[in-house]
């Protein structure tokens, strides 16, 4: 079945190109450096041998922020390469990380793409963020010895479907992975039924509910509104998806009506949509602002768009209920757990799969509401809006949430330190070290 992969990723290889030359004319970002992607023009390896840690994009590269600073406390010495798929994904780690790691694109999962880059960098193990299976990349770090651990592993319904599709090579991948750090018991489940054994599994918890907010966020939530207008009632929209923005604005007009002061802030979730969401508003009449403009946003204002990437948190801080996209539409739904650990209340649509458990946790306590259709989704809004008191009792809740179950990082740390322990690092702790290390 591998063979059939790579004859089929060979005869796409050109599309790739063509791919990343029409991204590139509308993101400058995906034309800059596009033959790292081919392992070509490589930066310089950096010595001692690096972990290596992949995380796709924006989310990933946020959820792997406590495990990059565990590893720089505790083995300042090695040095971090870090790859993503996306430019906003790239971005995400320069800003967070500066110098401090070294970013690269990720390689393209072709064999001779894939070992190049292995042997080029020669990491001692490699982390990869969520569930990433990569038949080529897999099985060259099972060839050369390198430990791979896939944290904050997830596994949806679907996708346990789809791999069962193919047993062979999901066979190959599974058994390719030294550790895996789940989120749930689903998902150990699930990676169990496609051949994972139970001696490589562990149960952590999600990562992002580690999540680590700037301490300024809270100024800068405060800042923003009175930039906002504090007589206001404010509705963050974030990471909104491709045919969600008709929706939340046919929502948005009814809620108008109702809350006259109403503002709607709005980000989408890729740059290449600003410019589509922004004649979309002005297409049906709103008189909007756009940040990336340094627009003032008057009381005449009814929508500001936030043209720009990573400052998410501080809006959320400044807003009274946060829509999060991906979820009235079937994309899976994105990250719920900033705005709740920042205290705001949550509404999301039906399709969150790639968050069951944490959505099923935050709607348990009333911290998080479920629409069903856009007038479940106007009437769980307009819910909120009504009752102040109702607001910050589900805020509370959902901060409370978030604080409880902290703690996934310093059970994936552990698994690193035993990973370092095993290796031949005249650095790497002793086992009376990492038994001392929180459970």
């Amino acid at each position: 079945m591998r063979t059939v992969y790579n004859a089929i990723f060979f005869l796409i290889a050109p599309l790739l190109l063509v791919r990343i030359y029409w991204r590139g004319r509308r993101i400058k970002a995906y034309r800059d450096r596009w033959l790292e992607r081919f392992s070509l023009n490589l930066p310089d390896a950096p010595v001692p041998r690096p972990v290596w840690i992949h995380a796709v994009s924006v989310g990933e590269s946020v959820a792997a922020t406590p495990i990059v600073n565990g590893i720089l406390e505790r083995f300042p010495h090695i040095p971090i390469l870090f790859t993503t798929t996306t430019p906003t994904g790239a971005d995400t780690v320069i800003n967070r990380f500066g110098d401090t790691v070294l970013q690269v694109f990720f390689p393209y999962d072709l064999p001779m793409v894939v070992s190049r880059f292995v042997e080029h960098f020669n990491p001692r193990y490699l982390i990869l963020m969520e569930t990433e299976l990569w038949p080529n990349l897999l099985s060259c770090c099972h060839q050369k010895n390198i430990p791979v651990l896939m944290a904050n592993a997830r596994l949806s319904h679907k996708s346990t479907a789809r791999y069962r599709r193919f047993p062979s090579i999901t066979s190959a991948m599974i058994s390719a992975i030294d550790y895996i750090a789940v989120q749930g018991h689903e998902d150990r489940d699930r990676f169990v039924s496609l051949g994972a054994p139970l001696s490589a599994i562990e149960i952590t918890g999600s990562l992002k509910f580690d999540v680590e907010l700037p301490s300024s966020v809270t100024e800068s939530g405060q800042s923003l509104r009175r930039f906002l207008g504090t007589s206001r009632t404010v509705l963050m929209a974030g990471s909104t998806r491709d045919g969600e923005e008709e929706i939340l604005l046919r929502v948005f007009a009814d809620l108008k009506a109702k809350h006259p002061d109403l503002l709607l802030l709005l980000a989408p979730r890729h740059p290449q949509r600003f410019d589509v969401v922004a004649e979309l508003c002005r297409k049906l009449g709103y008189q909007m602002s756009r940040k990336s403009n340094g627009d003032p946003c008057s009381s005449e204002v009814t929508i500001y768009l936030i043209d720009s990437m990573g400052e998410l948190p501080n809006f959320y801080a400044a807003s009274d209920v946060a829509f999060v996209g991906g979820s009235m539409m079937p994309f899976g739904g994105h990250n719920v757990l900033e705005p709740a650990a920042l205290g705001v209340p949550v509404v999301v649509g039906p399709y969150t799969y790639n968050f069951t458990e944490i959505v099923a946790l935050l709607h348990s306590v009333g911290a998080l509401a479920i629409a069903e259709n856009h007038v479940a989704l106007r009437d769980c809004i307009d819910r909120w809006l009504d009752n102040s008191d109702d607001r910050d009792q589900a805020g509370a809740a959902g901060r409370q949430i978030v604080a409880q179950n902290r703690g996934a990082a310093a059970k994936v740390m552990r698994i690193i330190d035993r990973m370092m322990a095993a290796s031949s690092g005249a650095n790497a702790p002793d086992k009376a070290e990492v038994d001392r290390l929180p459970q």
